[in-house]
């Protein structure tokens, strides 16, 4: 089970035009901005990656607002685990656990999700704030990541997980992200 003291979120690359070509990607791009939210509700710490950006754009609109008081950070790596900004970020976070949400699902997430599995981190991929461009990559994806032991989890599933009581301070604004 998930708890919030010892649980992150880790954004994975929404930005420039691919997050607009990835399947269903309105739905992914609002998942993950009520990921981020309820991530915040609950203080959670949250990391925010961005592939090339220089190339690809920025983190799309939507979810930059949400972000405006922390920096991304940049990588050229498929796999974030080789940029030692990341590394550092989730070593000194205390954190032992993460939640992944992103794009594209069955490349830098996938490759992201193993390493940080492999490193001995519990990871927990939201599986409705994951695309790519085509849905069976996605489905690949998820499939390969649950034979390596990461925990598939949905929106509205890790965050009554986290929350854990109705009568919790952030309850009420869990619900109404969820409604």
């Amino acid at each position: 089970m998930l708890n919030k003291e010892n649980t992150g979120l880790i954004i994975v690359d929404v930005q420039g035009k691919l997050a607009r070509l990835v399947s269903n990607s309105d739905a992914v791009v609002s998942n993950c901005a009520k990921l981020i939210k309820g991530a915040q509700a609950l203080r959670l710490p949250i990391v925010w990656l961005e592939q090339n950006p220089d190339k690809l754009g920025q983190t799309v609109e939507e979810l930059q607002t949400l972000l405006n008081d922390r920096n991304p950070i940049a990588k050229f790596t498929f796999d974030a685990c080789r940029e030692p900004n990341f590394v550092e970020v989730i070593k000194t976070s205390g954190k032992t656990s993460w939640l992944i949400c992103g794009i594209e699902a069955h490349i830098c997430v996938y490759q992201t999700a193993i390493h940080l599995k492999k490193m001995g981190f519990e990871v927990n991929l939201v599986s409705d704030c994951v695309s790519s461009r085509d849905q069976s990559n996605k489905e690949l994806a998820i499939q390969k990541l649950v034979g390596s032991g990461v925990d598939i989890t949905g929106l509205e599933m890790c965050l009554y997980e986290l929350v854990e009581d109705c009568r919790a301070p952030e309850f009420r604004e869990i619900l109404n992200l969820i409604k």
